[in-house]
């Protein structure tokens, strides 16, 4: 359950960098000054950067290199239950 809505996110993280919606104009300015499509990109950054955290903490290997020594032993995997 957790590996897939981790793939959903990243899919919809993907779609959304692909944004058309701003490229034609400045306008509205976000703050005052700040125009619209970079205020996106700021917000898409901070996204992203909090989608790679997630990934790091809940896909990421606890011990990258455990599991290759542990088949060339002829042991379980690490990360996986016995």
């Amino acid at each position: 359950m957790k590996k897939a809505v981790l793939v959903l996110a990243v899919l919809v993280l993907y779609a959304l960098h692909q944004d058309f919606w701003f490229w034609r104009s400045a306008r509205p300015l976000v703050f005052g000054f700040l125009p619209v499509g970079l205020f996106y990109h700021a917000c898409y950054s901070v996204a992203a950067a909090l989608l790679m955290y997630a990934l790091v903490r809940c896909a990421w290997p606890r011990h990258p290199g455990a599991e290759v020594e542990s088949s060339r032993r002829g042991g379980p995997p690490v990360d996986q239950p016995h």
